[in-house]
């Protein structure tokens, strides 16, 4: 082993040290991960507690209920005591029968049950499930919710009691005007008197002026429901140092849409805002728990086209979310949790204001609410998303407006992009035409110089395009523009609520692929049907690489390898698409087939005749150099000019 050998061994050896010191965590972070995990472990020890205390509790109801029909009074004040050692001050609350309180406007049905206080169910009216079912976001214990607190040493969870609703009406439903097509949710709507509410509560009473109240309220047109918890004499049985109670809310998302490997599941996941920060999520294709160890303003589960989230009107110290992913389940998507801390002070009688969105993930619904709800849809990157939300939507909001069939708004949307990047599209034409042009001179100049001098016939080339003042670069013009708004559709049509179960042709849903054929086998990448709107963009993707071939100047035998590279990405698209949003597909095979339309008009009006005499009288002209170019020369003439001796 020699010298370098060792000295290389030795500085590799103090580099994994450096890096290895560098990036260990810091005292402040491995805390963060102990609180995290003992919270996770405390949790599921509670939870394991609780069901026994369930299991228990059932058992002291069920004998207090057979101790009254047999008259004896030694069971029911057994069992009536065994629930006070469960319970204590709220051990009369565990006995009850289940009823519901509707709240119903012109866009949602919100089922709450007095079992826990709990929204029960919600039923959004204007969608249907894949299968044509109602579509309802959740029912029953897939929504799990109630405040979390020690009282008089017992483990008091809300979501067991049974509320007393604050009206005896079984259905409150909220009237309003007719919404026209695209103003649903629209809080701007309810403005100038069109307003209706209505609003109830749900008392947990422990007597002794200790309650837990939930106070829903339901506006017309809104997907919001107003959730404002009220409690009051808690610190009674809490303790007077105790300054916060916990709030638990779990769901297991029910599979709204057809399975398909770009779906549903590549989007379901837990998301949250702290306070006056950025939004963040936990990364769609993961089951994990994330510890919020600062205030939190809202917290949502999300999945493709729909979200419940849970907003503070006063941020939540902190908490932690977590997702579970369930991977091939036909019934639900993914389950999702938050454990969030809400403070108290010592009034004895506090508020905390708060509202749930159920609803649709359609962009302007979301950023209506200015509390960055409208993030959670994946529109792109930086420019991606700001071409999104500058140029694509507010076009596609403005047709819906008046255009009922998707099909023709894609046509048109497809026709609206075409025409502002026409100007860069007719400059790049024009280039491509002086290229060509000069193509016969081109090949004198290759073969001048042959295979072994490539480095001068490509110097020479050059200087051809020079003289004759034509921009080998702008053929890319186009494209430059182009590129960030086709990524941009890309982003844009797979998560579009609005063209959700929308048909058209033979495509029955334009949010997802469209299938003509399904196929007995499934084809690695590609799957087991053949959408119809993809081979259409893919042959007619071909053709426009055909063609495009046929028009470059440069002649096919500089570059074999890009041009084979050319044919290849069309079929990679065909396999990446095929269960894609047909709509994006479309998108795709109708802007192809306008940049021919496009072409062929440029054709038309461009003279190749007057180009190429114009090109003539240029090259015959003297070059004139920048003032740059010639100062770059003059220099370069001083350092080569010998200095005089001394």
């Amino acid at each position: 082993m020699d010298k370098n050998t060792i000295t290389g061994l030795v500085l590799i050896f103090i580099i994994l040290i450096t890096f290895s010191y560098l990036n260990k965590p810091s005292q402040s972070e491995i805390e963060a991960q102990k609180r995290q995990s003992d919270s996770i472990v405390q949790v599921e020890s509670e939870r394991a507690r609780q069901a026994e205390k369930e299991v228990a509790a059932v058992k002291a109801i069920s004998d207090t209920k057979t101790a009254k029909a047999a008259g004896d009074t030694s069971g029911v004040t057994g069992a009536e005591n065994e629930l006070k050692s469960l319970y204590g001050v709220f051990s009369e609350a565990a006995k009850g029968s289940e009823r519901f309180i509707t709240l119903e406007n012109n866009l949602m049905k919100v089922r709450v049950s007095t079992k826990g206080g709990k929204i029960y169910s919600v039923e959004l009216k204007g969608y249907k499930r894949f299968n044509g079912e109602p579509l309802v976001l959740f029912e029953g214990d897939q929504n799990r919710f109630g405040l979390n607190f020690f009282s008089q040493n017992k483990s008091i969870q809300t979501d067991q009691f049974f509320f007393t609703p604050s009206v005896t009406d079984t259905i409150l439903n909220v009237t309003g005007p007719a919404v026209s097509v695209g103003k649903e949710g629209r809080e701007k709507f309810n403005t100038d008197g069109k307003e209706g509410a209505k609003s109830f509560a749900m008392r947990l009473d422990a007597g002794d002026g200790v309650s837990v109240e939930y106070i829903y309220t339901m506006r017309h047109n809104s997907f919001m429901v107003g959730f404002d918890i009220h409690t009051a004499g808690l610190k009674k049985v809490m303790g007077a140092n105790s300054n916060y109670i916990n709030f638990a809310w779990a769901m297991s998302l029910p599979r709204q849409e057809k399975v398909s490997k770009f779906g549903e599941d590549n989007y379901a996941t837990s998301y949250f805002k702290f306070y006056q920060d950025q939004v963040d999520k936990i990364a769609p294709t993961k089951s994990e728990t994330k510890a919020l160890a600062t205030k939190v303003e809202w917290v949502s589960f999300k999945t493709l086209f729909f979200s419940s989230a849970l907003i503070a009107e006063k941020p939540f110290i902190n908490g932690q979310v977590t997702t579970k992913k369930r991977d091939k389940d036909p019934l639900f998507v993914s389950d999702m949790s938050a454990d969030l801390t809400i403070p108290l002070d010592n009034s004895g009688s506090e508020t905390f204001p708060a509202r749930f969105y159920f609803g649709p993930n359609q962009y302007n619904t979301l950023k209506q609410y200015k509390i960055n709800l409208d993030e959670e849809l994946s529109l792109g990157w930086t420019i991606i998303g700001w071409v999104n939300k500058i140029i694509i939507i507010p076009a596609f909001d403005f047709l819906r407006g008046y255009i009922g069939n998707f099909g023709l708004i894609i046509l048109l949307l497809t026709i609206y992009v075409k025409l502002i990047i026409a100007p860069f599209t007719y400059k790049s034409y024009i280039s491509q035409a002086k290229m060509r042009l000069l193509k016969p001179e081109i090949e004198e100049i290759q073969k001048k110089f042959g295979d072994d001098k490539k480095m001068e016939s490509q110097q020479a080339v050059m200087a051809l395009y020079k003289k004759a003042g034509v921009n080998p670069m702008g053929g890319c013009l186009p494209m430059l523009f182009q590129m960030p708004i086709l990524v941009s559709m890309f982003y844009f049509f797979p998560i579009s609520i609005e063209l959700r179960q929308q048909s058209f042709l033979w495509a029955h849903d334009l949010s997802s692929f469209d299938s003509i054929v399904t196929l007995p086998f499934e084809i690695p990448w590609y799957g087991s049907h053949v959408s119809l709107f993809c081979l259409l963009m893919t042959v007619t993707n071909i053709l426009y690489v055909k063609y495009n071939n046929e028009m470059s100047a440069a002649g096919t035998q500089q570059m074999p390898g890009m041009k084979t590279m050319m044919y290849m990405m069309p079929v990679m698209f065909l396999f990446i698409f095929n269960s894609y949003a047909s709509g994006l597909s479309l998108y795709y095979f109708l802007s192809l087939v306008f940049t021919f339309v496009q072409m062929w008009i440029f054709k038309r009006l461009i003279n190749e005749d007057e180009i190429h005499a114009q090109l003539k009288a240029k090259q015959k002209m003297p070059v004139v150099k920048s003032k740059f170019q010639t100062r770059l020369e003059e220099m370069s003439k001083q350092r080569n000019v010998p200095q005089k001796k001394r």
